[in-house]
């Protein structure tokens, strides 16, 4: 009988049929599908992509219609409690993170600080010492520089890459992300890094290999992230509100240590 797979890999997809074969193929060779298995969230994608994941024996989950991308992590998330996976590590299926990031995420998960505590959160990070390097745009450098203050001032913690969409989560983070009013369905980012530091779940950044996008059109290109960078700056200020002054959802922390 096989082994049962402790890491579920969640790749949420939409129009990817462009880059979502090499990514898979990456996905099958030994070092990594002897690790983990792999789900695709088809977000109604109006290509091949579903056709594409099924081919190839993947579990992929089609949405009817365009959730976005937040719903389609937390529906894998809810796959994962469901499956009883130990880990889930998230990855973009445009081709910019690369697999060899799976086993170094999974190593660091698994993988006792100095003080012998492991992560609940490790995020692949494109702007430490050891990240390969990756062209921002103006726009964007703005954004990162801004939410690093923010998250500065709100946990007392220096993020360098607090919109990474390379994360591995352990079983703790990703329960607590599958239930209700838990986890931004629309845009998880450095709101969620706010959430969790103050909630006292541990986070670790590592370096990450990544590249630039080849093909497609980023969510984040044009205006988009002077928008985007409005509407998380009031989110971060809303988490702060509802955990540091309300203190609304330390006890869903406590309701996880007792499973």
């Amino acid at each position: 009988m096989e082994k049962k797979k402790e890491v579920l890999i969640i790749i949420p997809a939409y129009n990817e049929e462009k880059t979502i074969t090499a990514l898979l193929e990456q996905l099958e060779k030994p070092e990594i599908s002897e690790l983990a298995d792999v789900l695709v969230m088809n977000d109604a994608s109006l290509d091949s992509t579903n056709w594409i994941t099924k081919r190839r024996n993947h579990a992929v989950v089609t949405h009817v219609f365009n959730l976005g991308y937040g719903s389609g992590l937390q529906l894998g998330y809810k796959y994962a409690v469901r499956k009883k996976y130990q880990y889930v590590i998230q990855m973009d299926a445009d081709g910019q993170h690369d697999v060899c990031n799976i086993p170094a995420i999974y190593k660091a998960l698994t993988t006792p600080d100095k003080d012998g505590t492991v992560p609940d959160i490790v995020l692949g990070s494109r702007f430490m010492e050891g990240s390969t390097e990756f062209p921002v745009s103006a726009a964007k450098k703005i954004a990162f520089v801004w939410f690093r203050f923010l998250l500065r001032r709100g946990t007392g913690k220096d993020f360098t890459d607090p919109t990474t969409g390379l994360q591995g989560l352990n079983w703790k983070t990703f329960l607590f992300y599958s239930k209700y009013n838990n986890f931004d369905d629309k845009y998880p980012d450095a709101n969620m890094l706010m959430q969790m530091s103050l909630l006292g779940f541990h986070i670790r950044e590592i370096p990450a290999v990544m590249h630039p996008r080849v093909t497609g059109v980023s969510m984040h290109s044009g205006l988009k992230p002077f928008v985007y960078m409005f509407r998380m700056t009031f989110s971060l200020m809303a988490v702060w509100i509802r955990e540091k002054i309300l203190k609304m959802d330390v006890e869903k922390g406590y309701d996880l240590e007792k499973h």
